[in-house]
């Protein structure tokens, strides 16, 4: 009986580095790994810039209404408590103006372009409504400011709106 020799093929040679095949092997699946790992994250990448500039969009429109609302709740503010532009004497638990949803008072909005200007309905960025309520005993006004951006065309959700509520007693 002979002794019979079994070679195996093997990946490691006996100075144990990889042979030349298995090396050419873990190169090319790398290659494929990031290639995958790059379109994913590409992908991935268009809709995060997207969000980032939504984002920055709907900040700045959100940022510029509060501004603009907390301007004109000024102005009505530094008022007298029967100055037309708070209703004048108004008799008790009335309301002068409106504000969304309801329909537009005269003389009591505003259309601001982008900086704040005074602009025309159809060319404003911004809308600014107010109403002014009496209470029960017509010695107490409530103030309300509300200030609406119009949604640039192409940004998605709802428009940036911020609304301010003031108090101005008749003592003051």
């Amino acid at each position: 009986m002979g002794v019979q020799r079994i070679e195996l093929e093997a990946d490691v040679t006996r100075s144990g580095r990889k042979s030349h095949r298995q090396r050419g092997m873990i190169l090319i699946e790398t290659m494929i790994a990031a290639t995958l790992l790059l379109i994913v994250v590409s992908g991935l990448m268009n809709a995060f810039l997207v969000v980032v500039a939504q984002n920055q969009s709907q900040g700045n429109l959100a940022t510029r209404a509060t501004e603009y609302s907390g301007d004109k709740m000024e102005q009505l503010m530094a008022l007298g408590f029967t100055d037309a532009g708070l209703g004048g004497a108004m008799a008790a638990s009335t309301t002068v103006g409106s504000i969304p949803p309801t329909a537009i008072a005269t003389g009591y909005v505003d259309y601001l372009d982008r900086s704040g200007n005074t602009a025309t309905a159809t060319t404003a960025e911004y809308t600014r409504q107010w109403k002014v309520t009496s209470d029960a005993t017509a010695t107490l006004k409530t103030i309300t400011v509300v200030v609406t951006a119009k949604v640039p065309r192409g940004t998605f959700g709802l428009a940036p709106s911020t609304k301010v509520v003031c108090v101005k007693s008749a003592g003051l």
